[in-house]
């Protein structure tokens, strides 16, 4: 099925980053600029493409029948939201009970301009003790895939600085909605 999807794809012009993650079972994957639905249409054909069974997490309260099958099969882990639970430890124990997962992260948290990102994801990778791969869609280019990996360094601004630098150089669906230049200086 992923091999049709790859296909549609390619009917429509878009490439595919030849850059796979390869050795690594585990890591959290952030992808921008995050500005369209699409993204998530276009972002699960390249992890299909790439033989990478891709997580995201998403409130539980979602997952009743029939939606709860659909969504696991899609790669949807459920988190409780209510606010005496931690979404982060909640995170950090799917990587520890599983042997390989690579979850994804819109740290813009909207697909409307966010110069703030949300660091859930960073802090999900220090305490997992697992790498970040920066993966990107480029809309101008219609390419998408892994960029690099990325090993936190304990400081987090600075990190994130790092990590929009290199997001910044994509272009996403709504361009007034990506990320900006001045936000990684």
């Amino acid at each position: 099925m992923g091999k049709f999807f790859f296909w549609i794809l390619k009917l429509f012009g878009w490439k595919i980053d030849s850059h796979t993650p390869v050795g690594i079972d585990k890591a959290v994957v952030v992808v921008g600029p995050h500005t369209s639905n699409w993204d998530f249409v276009i972002g699960k054909i390249a992890f299909a493409h790439y033989g990478v069974n891709a997580k995201f997490l998403i409130k539980k309260d979602l997952f009743f029948f029939p939606l709860g099958f659909i969504l696991k099969a899609m790669g949807g882990v459920p988190v409780d939201r209510k606010k005496n639970n931690n979404i982060t430890e909640q995170a950090v124990n799917y990587f520890k009970t599983n042997e390989k997962c690579f979850m994804v992260f819109t740290p813009e948290g909207t697909r409307g301009y966010q110069p703030n990102w949300k660091k859930g994801f960073y802090y999900i990778a220090q305490s997992a003790d697992v790498p970040i791969y920066i993966a990107y869609i480029d809309y101008k280019r219609k390419t998408g895939g892994f960029h690099s990996l990325f090993i936190p360094t304990g400081n987090v601004d600075a990190d994130i600085k790092y990590i929009k630098n290199i997001l910044s150089e994509y272009t996403g669906k709504v361009p007034e909605n990506g990320i900006r230049k001045e936000e990684t200086m």
